[in-house]
């Protein structure tokens, strides 16, 4: 905060150590007020913030009582104000935020103002690495290959950022990115010391939990105000208190606890709200095992996973590298405020909103899957569950195979070798980037696991796509080091480079014989990987049964070369010897996996790997980028295109108007996801919009809003009710034509016709892609009626300016007698206020309902009445 600015809690302000007179922090214990005490450590987080920042403004005393009183306001839709320390972008979303920040600029200048004002004004690490495809796998130089290819594919684009960070202050280009090197869990900042936070664009941000920093996810379009200087506006949450307790089995992973977790979250539901953890189970996990879990917070819904730091927490500092003087003050800051936990000692456990509890030692060895990550499976059910699964109804845990095909089996030629593959056959066997392969327990074990099966002679069939992409080169470094990757190489485990991957459906091609014996037998073949999405369409189009594993189950899987095992009672593979030999034979015990961990990771790795982490790249070192400000739109480009969302933009607000007579677009269901409403895979061969050749993938493309109009519900796994199949195909309602969802929508927007979206619980649920607000926006979507919205993907529809509202409780679709073909008018009254309920009329069908605005917060009916948020900052930084 400004000097110049009267803080009211001035007084509180003390020095961390008196010898250092310019060094100071706000001593919250000094409010002498009986309710610190209590919070949870998560708002006291909040808190802090909100008492550094009070301008009697933007954030107020009011606004600090509120959150001091959060056990009464936390059910009351209070509105807090944050401002994060730093922001950091994730790779998918930093595209299009860098093409809406130089479109902004163009629109900033239109209107009068200073274009240098669109600016990041705090700072924000943009990765890069994360659009590399498994093009090359299971031979050494994979890595290389695959980022040349990389390159070569995405040149231009590489060049737009490169121009980008060279112009913007603030803006760091990395290559990898991992916790222990972004956090600095106190800031030291002006003069002050306070907790460190962040708010990020990719799933990984709340990894960043684990170490005892404040993050959470936020819209891509949010996050492009945050870095110009917008606060966080946000409901202050309830917090649930998640208490860990008992000894963890020996053979249990972090992910078998993860898995454990986010099924038990799911269903307890938290969406919106704070997860805390506590108890004496937590202080037995390593960072690493606490940053898998908070990694998964989007997979259960809440906002973050909070872990306060501890001792271990310093332990892992130490380990990653960091001096003594930060450790110093680090530990020292965090006492004086009372931020410094002792999961053992019970008179520091705060109130909660509620309190649930898992016993470490019920939990068993475990999947996720077929198609939603908080579908656990325990192993030993694996084999069952998938045969169930294959009879099902076609739906989250069904493919409605017939009985008589059950037992389908297809033959084909390989490298001159004839194998067989059938329903449940692993095609994909992927250890991807997530905390998995930031974790080192879960990935030596790998290691060991793979050692003992190469020594008992098992291997892995060769026309299984095998890959190892880690988050961090550290990952690699101590694989080595401790001799284990010879191992994982010969099972066909190379790393095939840094980043993503096959998590974001960067799986890259099948073999052509694989890809042709799955579609003649019709198979529902098998992807297991390391990473934190299995949704439908998302790893691989062939890949129908996706399920999320540990590394070492991944290894496991790729072995048996099917699902359909049951480890407990049947072989893993029977040697070149004939021996039997079972999973329980090769699995590493957790005592195997700490020994070497000791021993080979070590702080001089972190500090060799990260001392180079902005330089590492060679091609991107040499890379040549324009220096102008604005930037010179190519209208040639397929990469970077000016998007069309501040077209014919002004100064003057125009007040907003009711929907008349829409059409709905489209009738889903529910755990509609992000990946359904803009992929972010491959571009289908089958694509009537483009070449896909030409284009290669969504991912790459996110600059280019022509290509991501086509691509939004372009997800081959859509299941529209309209059509009552999986297709991204819908019906165009006054012709009755069957049109690819582009088509239909551009159709109606020639008849100047506005589009709702109808849908079911959790719309919206997985990644924070900003692309699943913009491309319905642009497919002139003006609202969406859902009965439950995923936290993220509704404030990205908010900053867009597409409405989104929710039926009363109880009330559905279906109760309310809606088929999506009737025409809807939404009244929209003023004045608007947050959490509004509004009337709904189906005038044909003498029909009215009422649904609630979910707009939460008056700074989002702000956002609404400019036409989204970017026009807000827009008209903002016009002024003069």
């Amino acid at each position: 905060m400004s000097a110049t600015v009267k803080n009211p809690f001035q007084h509180i302000v003390e020095h961390l150590d008196p010898d250092e007179p310019n060094e100071q922090f706000y001593n919250l214990t000094k409010l002498a007020d009986p309710r610190y005490d209590r919070l949870p450590f998560s708002i006291r987080v909040l808190l802090e913030s909100a008492v550094r920042n009070c301008d009697e403004f933007l954030v107020k005393s009011s606004d600090v009582e509120s959150i001091l009183n959060w056990k009464e306001t936390q059910t009351q839709t209070v509105e807090d104000f944050t401002c994060p320390s730093p922001n950091s972008d994730s790779p998918c979303s930093g595209v299009p935020a860098v093409v809406d920040f130089a479109a902004m600029r163009d629109a900033v200048m239109k209107l009068g103002g200073d274009p240098e004002k669109i600016n990041p004004v705090c700072p924000a690490d943009l990765v890069i690495d994360h659009s590399i495809q498994v093009d090359f796998n299971r031979k050494s130089d994979s890595v290389q290959k695959n980022q040349d290819l990389e390159f070569d594919r995405n040149r231009e684009r590489f060049q737009f950022l490169k121009k980008h960070a060279n112009h913007s202050s603030g803006v760091r280009i990395v290559h990898q990115v991992n916790l222990e090197y972004l956090a600095r869990v106190v800031f030291k900042y002006e003069g002050f010391f306070y907790p460190d936070s962040l708010v990020g664009t990719d799933s990984h941000t709340t990894m960043i939990d684990g170490l005892g920093v404040l993050g959470w996810g936020v819209g891509g379009i949010e996050a492009e105000a945050v870095m110009l200087g917008q606060p966080i506006s946000m409901v202050l949450p309830e917090v649930v208190g998640y208490k860990l307790s008992g000894t963890p089995d020996t053979f249990i992973t972090s992910t078998d606890i993860v898995l454990t977790v986010t099924k038990h979250l799911r269903q307890v539901g938290v969406v919106g709200k704070f997860v805390e953890f506590f108890g004496p189970g937590v202080a037995q996990l390593s960072i690493a095992d606490r940053a898998t879990i908070a990694n998964m917070c989007p997979e259960y819904g809440a906002t973050a996973a909070f872990f306060p730091v501890d001792d271990v927490s310093i332990q892992y500092l130490e380990q990653t590298g960091r001096d003594a003087e930060k450790l110093a003050y680090i530990t020292k800051y965090l006492k004086a405020v009372s931020m410094f936990r002792d999961y053992n000692n019970i008179s520091q456990d705060p109130d909660f909103t509620q309190v649930v509890e898992l016993d470490l030692s019920a939990v068993v060895p475990c999947c996720s899957g077929p198609k939603r990550p908080q579908d656990r499976i325990p192993v030993s059910d694996m084999k069952t569950d998938f045969e169930s699964c294959l009879a099902a109804k076609t739906g989250f845990k069904g493919f409605q195979v017939s009985p008589d095909r059950h037992n389908s089996s297809v033959p084909f030629q390989f490298n001159e070798k004839e194998f067989t593959l059938s329903h449940g056959s692993v095609v994909i066997a992927a250890i991807t980037s997530c905390t998995n392969t930031s974790n080192p327990s879960v990935m030596l074990g790998a290691g060991l696991l793979a050692k003992k099966a190469v020594e008992c002679g098992l291997s892995v069939k060769p026309y299984i796509k095998t890959s190892l992409s880690p988050g961090s080169g550290v990952v690699t470094y101590y694989l080595k080091e401790s001799g284990v990757m010879d191992y994982l190489s010969k099972l066909g485990f190379e790393v095939v480079g840094y980043g993503c991957m096959t998590c974001i459906g960067n799986s890259g091609p099948l073999p052509e014989p694989v890809v042709e014996a799955i579609t003649q037998g019709d198979l529902v073949a098998a992807g297991i990987l390391s990473g934190n999405r299995n949704f439908e369409g998302r790893v691989h189009p062939n890949t129908r049964a996706n399920y999320l594993a540990s590394p070492p189950l991944v290894i496991a899987y790729a072995i048996a070369g099917t699902v359909r095992i049951d480890f407990d009672k049947e072989p893993i593979a029977v040697n070149s010897e004939g021996k039997e030999i079972f999973l329980r034979d090769i699995w590493p015990t957790r005592e195997e996996i700490q020994a070497v961990e000791r021993t080979f990771v070590i702080p001089s790795m972190f500090k060799e790997v990260y001392e180079k982490i902005e330089k590492v790249n060679e091609r991107w070192n040499s890379l040549v980028a324009p220096s102008d400000k604005l930037y010179t739109w190519d209208s040639n480009s397929t990469y970077i295109k000016s998007p069309p969302f501040f077209d014919g933009l002004t100064r003057q607000l125009h007040p907003p108007k009711s929907i008349q007579d829409a059409f709905v677009l489209l009738n889903l269901g529910d755990s509609v996801t992000t990946d359904h409403i803009s992929p972010a895979g491959n571009i289908a061969r089958n694509s009537s919009a483009f070449d896909p050749r030409d284009y290669n993938s969504y991912g790459s493309r996110r600059g280019n809003d022509a290509v991501m109009a086509r691509g939004t519900f372009a997800n081959i796994r859509l299941f529209n009710k309209f059509l009552n199949k999986q297709a991204p195909q819908t019906i165009h309602l006054p012709s009755g034509d069957t049109l690819d969802v582009f088509d239909a929508a551009e159709r109606y927007q020639q008849s100047g016709v506005p589009l709702l979206v109808l849908a079911g619980k959790e719309y919206g649920s997985g990644s924070s892609r900003d692309w699943a607000a913009k491309g319905p926006f642009l497919l002139g979507i003006k609202a969406v009626i859902a009965e439950s919205y995923e936290r993220i993907h509704r404030s990205n529809l908010v900053g867009m300016g597409v409405i989104p509202l929710e039926y009363l409780t109880g009330d559905t679709a279906d109760s309310l007698g809606l088929t999506g073909r009737e025409r809807y008018t939404i009244i929209i009254p003023e004045p608007l206020t947050p959490r509004m309920i509004v009337d709904v009329k189906v005038p044909r069908h003498g029909k009215t309902f009422q649904v609630r605005m979910r707009f939460d917060t008056d700074v989002e009916l702000a956002y609404f009445h400019n036409g989204g948020i970017l026009n807000y900052m827009i008209r903002k930084m016009s002024e003069n």
